[in-house]
């Protein structure tokens, strides 16, 4: 009998549920229930070019293979297109039955271009002309005799019926609107007054066609698959294959469009031609604006503070001294760094004075995901230019960062920089950074470790952890990686850090069979874990024959989670809960428990198979008994949260946690945000009352 399996695509739309859930509570200040709406948007529109592209092209190959939880490729999209046509109709429903006329309240306001008056006419008229018209490019499309126009992806596209009046004869075109129109035009001298620009565009149409009559309008928008992706272990030139495969994205297949249910079935009739689809792939919206994505901008309004949540500013960590090096801070103990609650900058500052410290030798560092404006990249530019030896494994195969990256690697390659552009047939999506620095009459290594990305964009809105350490054996197992990763040598077992895909599975299973074992024993035995996603079908099998001998297993997924719990058999001791707040929830944090010892980890990876099997990442072990009780007290308060908690239902379905009658809600990220305030006020406090002598520098530093 197979074990219980919850289907990953259906579980990720469950997900994004619970995102549109804190769009849809009244507790939460008005500007982020809209942020929350866009992200769910968003969050879609990647779903449908990664997920739904995937599906479509397993279907079109003819493969019928089922899933794991039973579902080809041909069920799981008729299901998942049910689920989002529902989940469609509650975002629409939210917006215009909530978000808009709560705004008009408080003079944020989007008018109907059916009922502009004449004052208003006048003013968008001259607005359209002068700054929209010039950037506009209509295509003519006759379904009967033309090729298909490449439309382009991810934004509106106004589609005109054209009628010639002296011959009645009726023709059809397509104005995409260039992204940097923004989606929404200011009216003159209304502050905070809109109109969506696909609406002022379709207003004044006819402007694009002189001597004819647009009688009819409408907008789209659709979205290509963007699962396409490199098999590198035949290329010859990655670089220059990346960017094929880039130029194919944009002619993709196209896997939805979106239209409101108001446009005419000819107009429909003429997109569908257009885009090769068929009703599979179309997805009518009650009302516009297609593409909800585009309120993010909306949330940051200027002058709209008391519409958003308070500001959390990151605190510095007690362990970083002010004024201080940080080589001095890291020497003196290991420290973790709890994002954002904490500062990124210390890891911004090992970069940055690594690059011009005249005693730091070389630079190693994976990137995966970066800023758009980099302190990091610029860090290690000028670290090579000042002579440093710096080595950069760049990850080309980083889904839908695949351009930033290859125009970062230019830079570095260019400033002298050694670029790896990954490991042939895996991503890297390991987290680490080594300095090697000389240090009186030796060469120490300080090392960084990670959950999180070298973003310090990201590093400001994702919960993450970081390690800074000069230990001897990370510093070892630091160059091992570095030269297996760069120099073809095996990733064979280090002395602390566990690398995937050669040992983290096996590690991580090892460590569920011991657990269950002592249980088995009679001892205390229980497993907390914090991930993204859990789909690994063999550390889902372990999981459950964990609980069968009675370890106590508490999960926090945010996203994807195909373990069943609650399974009377299988999972009666498994408990899932997600939590979706403020900051996305993205670190890696794992607590064996078997007898009296725990074993404690950090991590880049997610408990999936892609992680585990197809990419490198690593593992690391937290040794300092301060740093793992501070890490397990993370989880439990996790689990405790009754504000933005939800626990997984057996069907996969989501259930608020509420605080029990007559107690107070706890939430965890406020919780971590007033620990990260305590501590750092703590600090500096003890600080003022400390005095230190400044001291000649010793020989050799």
């Amino acid at each position: 009998m197979p074990i219980p399996f919850l289907n990953r695509e259906l579980s990720w739309l469950e997900f994004n549920q619970r995102v549109l859930f804190q769009a849809q509570r009244e507790d939460i200040p008005l500007l982020e229930r809209v942020k929350f709406l866009a992200i769910t948007a968003s969050n879609l529109d990647e779903f449908f070019q990664v997920r739904i592209g995937g599906l479509t092209l397993m279907q079109r190959s003819g493969r019928h293979n089922a899933d794991a939880a039973g579902l080809t490729p041909a069920l799981q999209l008729d299901a998942l297109r049910k689920r989002i046509l529902l989940f469609v109709e509650e975002q629409y429903n939210l917006l215009h039955g909530k978000l808009l006329p709560l705004l008009a309240q408080q003079e944020i306001r989007f008018i109907d271009p059916t009922k502009i008056d004449e004052a208003q006419q006048s003013s968008l008229r001259a607005t359209f002309d002068y700054k929209i018209l010039p950037l506009l490019t209509p295509l003519s499309y006759d379904p009967e005799t033309d090729s298909p126009p490449l439309l382009p992806a991810l934004t509106p596209i106004v589609i005109c019926r054209i009628k010639d009046p002296e011959s009645e004869q009726k023709r059809f075109a397509f104005i995409p609107l260039p992204d940097s129109l923004g989606r929404r035009i200011p009216l003159a001298q209304q502050s905070n007054t809109f109109i969506f620009v696909e609406d002022l565009v379709a207003t004044f149409a006819s402007a694009l066609f002189p001597g004819e009559t647009v009688d009819s309008t409408s907008v789209f928008r659709l979205t290509r698959n963007g699962d396409i992706t490199l098999e590198d272990d035949q290329s010859y030139d990655l670089a220059d294959d990346m960017a094929d495969v880039l130029t194919a994205r944009r002619y993709s297949h196209t896997v939805r469009i979106e239209v409101p249910i108001s446009c005419p079935r000819d107009l429909i009739a003429v997109i569908r031609s257009a885009t090769g689809t068929g009703k599979e792939e179309t997805y009518t919206i009650p009302r516009g604006p297609v593409g909800l994505s585009s309120l993010m901008d909306l949330a940051f309004l200027p002058e709209f503070d008391r519409l958003r949540d308070e500001d959390w500013p990151a605190q510095d960590s007690p362990d970083i001294i002010l004024g201080e090096s940080i080589f001095d801070s890291i020497s003196s103990r290991d420290i973790l760094l709890h994002h954002p609650y904490q500062s990124f900058e210390p890891v911004l500052r090992l970069i940055e004075e690594a690059a011009t410290d005249p005693n730091v030798l070389v630079i190693k560092q994976v990137l995966y995901r970066t800023a758009r404006k980099s302190r990091i990249i610029d860090a290690l530019i000028r670290a090579a230019q000042n002579g440093k030896q710096v080595t950069v494994l760049i990850e080309l195969k980083a889904r839908f960062d695949e351009a930033r990256n290859l125009m970062r690697a230019d830079e570095l390659q260019n400033a002298g920089v050694n670029i790896v552009y990954g490991v042939k047939g895996l991503k890297t999506h390991a987290k680490i950074c080594m300095v090697v620095r000389r240090e009186k009459d030796s060469l120490r290594r300080y090392v960084h470790l990670g959950t999180g990305n070298y973003n310090e964009a990201t590093a400001k809105l994702y919960t993450d952890i970081s390690l800074l350490t000069c230990h001897p054996d990370y510093g070892q197992d630091a160059s091992l990686f570095f030269n297996a990763v760069t120099g073809r040598s095996k990733l064979l077992r280090f002395r602390r850090l566990v690398p995937a895909p050669t040992q983290m599975k096996r590690t991580l299973l090892e460590q569920i069979a011991t657990t269950a074992e002592r249980a088995k024993l009679g001892e205390t035995a229980s497993i907390l874990a914090k991930v993204n996603s859990l789909q690994d079908p063999e550390i889902i099998a372990a999981l459950y024959k964990a609980s069968q001998a009675g370890v106590m297993i508490q999960l926090n997924v945010r996203g994807v989670c195909c373990l069943k719990p609650g399974d009377k058999r299988y999972s009666k001791n498994i408990r899932v809960v997600s939590i979706i707040d403020r900051y996305l929830e993205h670190a890696r944090i794992f607590a064996f428990q078997h007898g009296s010892e725990t074993d404690v980890f950090i991590a880049s990876a997610d408990w999936m198979s892609r992680n585990l099997d197809r990419r490198i990442e690593l593992m690391i072990p937290i040794e300092s008994a301060p740093l793992k009780r501070r890490l397990i007290a993370l989880l439990k308060q996790c689990f405790a949260d009754t504000s933005n908690a939800h626990v997984i239902l057996p069907n996969g379905t989501s259930q608020r946690i509420l605080p029990a009658k007559g107690s107070r809600a706890q939430r965890a990220q406020l919780h971590f945000h007033r620990e990260a305030k305590r501590h750092a006020k703590a600090r500096e406090h003890e600080r003022s009352l400390t005095f230190e002598p400044h001291t000649p520098p010793q020989s050799g530093q």
